[in-house]
This record gives C-alpha cells, sequence and structure tokens, in this order.
C-alpha cells in the first residue's frame, strides 16, 4: 500500500523493531511537542500559544522536561503569565472563604467545565471538572482541577487518538503492515489496552474478533520472550555464566519496565537543539 503523509508515522513506528510501536511514536510527539512549546520557533512569544499555556498549564513531568530542555529564558515567559493566572484564580477562590470564615462548598463548575484531564504520556482520562470532583472544598477542588491540566499532555492525547485511529485504517488496508505488526515485538500493556478498547468501535465483529486472536498471541509470546530475557540475566549473575553469552538480555531491564508500563525508563533527557 502506497504510504500518505499521516500513515508515515505508523509504518516508521512499526519499521523501529521497538518492544512497543505506540510508545515509539509517542515519545516522537512528546519530543515534537516540547520542540514547539520551547524550541526555536520560540512559539512561547505567540500570545495565542501562551494563551493556552497559560490556562493550561503543565503536569509535573513536563515541567520537568522543560527544566531539562535547557532553554531557561522561553521557561521563564511561560511561567511569568501562567503564575500571573494562577494567582488571580487563587485570589477568586480564597475570597470565597474570606467572606465567610468557614470553608466554602463547591464551586460552580462553569469556571473549569472546560478543563480536561489529559492523558498521562501515556492513557487517556475523562472530563475533569467541579462538577464531576469529589472534593467538596472549593479550593481544594480548583487545586484538583488545574492539576488534571497540561499543555504538552493534550497535545499527546489528541495525537495519539488520530495515530490509534489510523493504526486500525492500515490494520484493516495494508497487508504489509498488518504482518509486520503480527510479528514483531508487540505492544507495552498500557498501550495493548487502548488497542483492545479501540477495537470495539473501530472494527465490525468479525474484524474485531481476527484482530484480537492476533494480538492476544502476540502478546502472550512477547511476553515470553521479555520473561526468559529477564531471566537469563539474572542466570548471568551467576559466577558458572559468566563466560557464557548475555544473549539479548543486556538490556532486559529497561525493555521489562517499557513492556509492562511503557515509555522509555533508560532515556536520557530530552534537550534543546542549538
Amino acid at each position: 500500500m502506497k504510504e500518505k503523509l499521516y500513515t508515515i508515522p505508523l509504518n516508521d513506528a512499526v519499521n523501529a523493531g521497538d518492544e512497543c510501536p505506540l510508545c515509539w511514536a509517542e515519545r516522537k510527539i512528546e519530543q515534537d511537542a516540547m520542540d514547539f512549546t520551547l524550541g526555536n520557533s520560540s512559539s512561547y512569544m505567540e500570545k495565542d500559544i501562551r494563551a493556552m499555556t497559560d490556562e493550561e498549564g503543565f503536569c509535573r513531568r513536563h515541567f520537568k522536561q522543560m527544566f531539562d530542555y535547557g532553554n531557561a529564558l522561553g521557561s521563564a515567559w511561560i511561567l511569568s503569565t501562567h503564575l500571573r493566572k494562577i494567582s488571580a484564580e487563587l485570589d477568586a477562590e480564597t475570597a470565597k472563604h474570606k467572606n465567610t470564615g468557614k470553608p466554602a462548598g463547591k464551586a460552580s463548575p462553569s469556571i473549569f467545565a472546560r478543563f480536561r484531564k489529559p492523558e498521562t504520556a501515556v492513557t487517556p482520562d475523562t472530563a475533569q471538572s467541579y462538577e464531576t470532583s469529589g472534593k467538596t472544598d472549593s479550593v481544594s477542588a480548583w487545586v484538583e482541577a488545574r492539576e488534571g491540566t497540561c499543555f504538552v499532555c493534550r497535545q499527546i492525547a489528541d495525537t495519539k487518538k488520530r495515530y490509534i485511529e489510523t493504526f486500525f485504517y492500515l490494520w484493516q488496508k495494508d497487508e504489509e503492515f498488518r504482518n509486520k505488526v503480527i510479528n514483531g515485538k508487540g505492544f507495552c500493556l498500557p498501550h495493548f489496552g487502548d488497542l483492545c478498547e479501540a477495537a470495539k468501535t473501530e472494527l465490525d465483529d468479525s474484524q474485531r474478533q481476527d484482530f484480537y486472536d492476533s494480538i492476544f498471541k502476540l502478546m502472550h509470546d512477547n511476553l515470553a520472550r521479555m520473561t526468559d530475557d529477564v531471566d537469563w540475566m539474572i542466570e548471568k549473575f551467576d559466577y558458572q555464566n559468566a563466560d557464557k553469552d548475555w544473549k539479548n538480555s543486556k538490556d532486559a531491564i529497561q525493555r521489562g519496565m517499557q513492556k509492562l508500563k511503557g515509555g522509555y525508563p533508560a532515556d536520557s533527557a530530552y534537550r534543546m537543539k542549538k
């Protein structure tokens, strides 16, 4: 099947031979999002982009990545106006307490109804607002809603959704792509779950059963392979095996962690290209 612009990232991910093609694609999305946020294009100086970063902020993970990225001036510009917005919101919320001398009840959902709780690098979630929060205090609910928004997470979530739709398009239309997946290393457990869930809407009944049959076997076989790699790494610490071949076990720890939870625990910090 001839590649189209929107199928290239998924084909590249499958061709990479990674423990999880969707982890590979997601890492690229995250790096692109960091480049867009703080890279040489200086998008953080654009009013419309700053309006979004002020509104959504960043999660702890992506603040850490911003710090590691190396653009101190860009991070400072983003923080400057975001802190002002947070301060104004905090003043509005704490004023409700001051007026009564008692903790205020739940706040109006209209303020935070626009906020969505994004994916963590790696899983989608439902909308989170004051209305749906389990908190009984308005300030606590405001903090919880703020914790559920991130400019970079949202970009990842939006792009990942399109990638999963493209995955199933290629699965149905491109036999070469499907065979590469079936003969690959499987997926991490979180992305395996994402695919199983998406199959309910992206495939009809017969296609879905075929997909499940293929991916269940793929996961079973590759979890067994991963277990063997980790077990052999343990055996290599026995002095009797010191001179034996490592086989595929030298990086078994990071690959095993990725297989179980996704991501790349051995990755170094992603830094700005200068």
